[in-house]
Parts: C-alpha cells; structure tokens; sequence
C-alpha cells in the first residue's frame, strides 16, 4: 500500500507501519548563517533491493585540529532564543519510508523525523536543509566524529572515508562514522542550488549498521517538488538572538550587516537575464536561457564575515558539479577580477549537475565585514557566451552600506 501525504508551515506527528510509505514535506526551517552548519544532524532510510555502501572508518593518529573545527568551536545542542524555522521558498522532499520506522514530530530544523527502535536498541533519523555551504565535508566529519568520541582528521583522511551515493538523482557523498563506544553515524549532504540537505541516522552501532542498507535505499527514493510558499523579497539571513555571545562562526544579530540596510545592492542586468523567483538564503536570482532552451541561473548571496572561509566555498561549489575538493594550494592559482575597488577571487569549471554537464562562474567578494557570492551555473552553451556579462554585472554593483 502506498501513500503520499503533504504538509506544509505546521509541525505534524504521525506514526506509520505499513511498508513503503511515501510522504511529501514541507515545513518552516530556521534561516541560518553558515557557521550554524555545526548543529546541524540529518537522516534517512529505507531497504529492499539496494547496494550497501560501506566506508570504513580508520580511527589513525589524529592531526592537530584546523582552527576552524576546534573542539570549541562545535556547539553540539542549539542555542536557546533562536528565530523560529522559516523555509519559505525551498523545495517540498518527497520520499519513500521503509517498513519498521515510526515518524515523528520534526524539530526546529528537521523536516523529516524517524525513530528506529529493535530489541531494546534505538537509533534516530533525520532530514535537515541548510543554507549556505554548511561546513564543508571537513568540517562535517570531524563534528560528526567528536559526536560518537573520536579525533579529528584531516583533508585527505575525510577524501578517503567518502563513498559516493545516488539522492534525487545526483551525486552525493557518504560517510560512515563508527565511535569508540557503542554509537555510530552514517550520514550524507546532497548540495542542490544553494542549499545544503543533511541526511543522518546515528544511534546504537549494531542497529545503525543493520539499517545502512535502508538508509541508502531512503536516499535513492528521494525527489524534490516545487515550493509550497515563495521566499520573501530579500530573505533573513539569520543569527543567533542579538544579546548572545557568538558561537563557532555564528554572530549576533546586533554584529550582522543586513544586506537590505538601506535596500539591496544595485546592479546593471544584461540583457536577456530574467528575474527569477527568490528561495531562501538568496539576495537575488536571474534565470538565463539561450534559443534552444539551455539554461542556466544566476545566484547571489551575502553572509556575515568571511562566509565560511574560501576553500570551504570552493569546495562546496565543486561538490554541486561532483568535483573532488581542491586543497589551499589550488587556491593560490585562482585569478581575481576587480569589483567596488577589492580584488574579488574568481572561480571556473566544470563538472556534472543532475547528470547533465555542466558549468559554473563564481565570483567572492568580501566587502564591508560581509562576503559576497556570485554564482553563474547551468549548461556550458549558456554560461560560457554568458561569462564576461556575469562578470560585468559583478562589477557594476552599488553597495548601500559600502564607503
């Protein structure tokens, strides 16, 4: 028996057995900045028939850890005064459960929630969307792993724990996290537009083991629809309530430029850009396609700081074209262009996007305690007749509160 069931702006609880149940979800997710990424955990299921992926996880020698995951920098629980989730504009996921999961009431950041429980052992699922580049694998993996009691790793230790998995039809990477005790995290982080969709399951090792072949089933069933509700006109950011201290990258409202202090930037758009309807975490958005019907789309986004940091930047970007991550040597080589009189770095290649080739123009500006991204991605007949407009619209902006 099958049934497909949707929800939109409201918190729900319902508990199913029947096998192969298909939900569609939407629900308010709390607007974040990227350094929120570190309370993020995410899940997923389902079974029959699947190839199980198993990435070993070799606890060796830690490396000292890089400043940007020091242990003090990896809130594990979320802070208390947080705006309340708004997810206006993202997409509704559907998906297919598995028999033996119970779903539950999603949290302040879920939008799917299950619960596994067998011979007295538990695990917990869940599906999170982040905005942003939300961490980097790094980053992840070395929050997830001092989760379940281990070290930190580095850059080339995480390449090679990731496993390769197939959710909505594109590239994602997995990872499988055994602790010291009796804990384990399997996870995966689907970057699509510019949003990242945590998938989680972490709980007792031995269930969370037997489940791994439902987990990749559930994130092969998984698709994505069309918005329930259009974002607002220039979309909160979010920061944590402006009385408190910051946390591991996130600041306070108080600290936070908005980027509609005195309205949005201003640019001069080539033509033949059409504005396109905004989804969360975006200042503006233009769709461009050509006389055959390629297409390809504009994106800009703003974050408090240095966003993350670059390499984590390019890095997520070369991970929604499923491109390996480049290391702090490759960014040495990256050319800049000038723009509102900084040297902006520029970014290019390209890849595959929902197994389509694909191509992607960036540019990151910091600018005014804040940092910029430009994102010109689609199909390379669209982007590359494309590029020198993209990188004229980049220079013609006006900044209401640069000086």
């Amino acid at each position: 028996m099958k049934a497909k069931e949707s929800f939109a702006g409201r918190r729900f609880s319902v508990s199913l057995t029947a096998t192969n149940m298909k939900f569609s979800i939407t629900r308010k997710l709390w607007p974040v900045t990227l350094g929120t990424v570190l309370i993020i955990t995410a899940a997923g299921c389902g079974r029959d028939g699947v190839k199980v992926y198993h990435v070993s996880d070799t606890d060796t020698a830690s490396p000292a850890a890089p400043p940007a995951v020091a242990a003090g920098a990896m809130p594990m629980t979320m802070p208390g005064g947080l705006p309340a989730p708004d997810n206006s504009g993202l997409p509704s996921i559907q998906y297919t459960m598995p028999a033996g999961w119970e779903k539950k009431a999603p949290s302040a950041m879920r939008v799917a929630s299950f619960g596994v429980a067998q011979d007295g052992k538990s695990a917990d699922v869940s599906v999170i969307p982040m905005g942003g580049m939300a961490g980097g694998n790094l980053a992840n993996v070395n929050r997830w792993r001092g989760q379940v009691g281990l070290g930190l790793v580095d850059e080339a230790a995480v390449q090679k724990m990731t496993e390769k998995v197939t959710i909505a039809g594109q590239d994602a990477e997995l990872f499988d996290i055994e602790g010291t005790g009796s804990n384990r995290i399997i996870a995966s982080v689907l970057n699509r537009e510019d949003t990242a969709w945590f998938f989680k399951i972490t709980g007792d090792a031995a269930l969370v083991e037997a489940q791994k072949t439902a987990f990749v089933a559930f994130l092969k069933s998984v698709s994505f629809g069309a918005p329930t509700a259009a974002a607002a006109p220039v979309p909160d950011m979010g920061q944590l309530p402006a009385s408190h201290p910051p946390i591991g990258g996130m600041t306070s409202a108080a600290q936070v430029p908005t980027a509609d202090a005195g309205g949005k930037p201003t640019w001069t758009v080539p033509a033949g850009w059409q504005e396109a309807p905004l989804t969360q975490f975006l200042i503006a958005k233009y769709a461009i396609t050509d006389t055959a019907g390629a297409q390809a789309a504009v994106n800009v986004s703003s974050l408090a700081g240095d966003g993350g940091g670059l390499l984590a930047n390019v890095n997520r970007w070369r991970g929604q074209l499923g491109l390996a991550p480049a290391s702090d040597a490759d960014l040495a080589k990256l050319p800049t262009i000038d723009a509102s009189g900084i040297k902006a770095t520029l970014i290019e290649f390209s890849g595959t996007s929902a197994g389509k080739p694909a191509q992607l123009v960036g540019v990151v500006l910091p600018l005014g305690g804040q940092t910029w991204f430009y994102k010109l991605m689609g199909d390379a007949g669209v982007v590359t007749p494309q590029k020198e407009a993209f990188i004229k619209f980049v220079q013609s902006a006006k900044y209401p509160d640069a000086h």
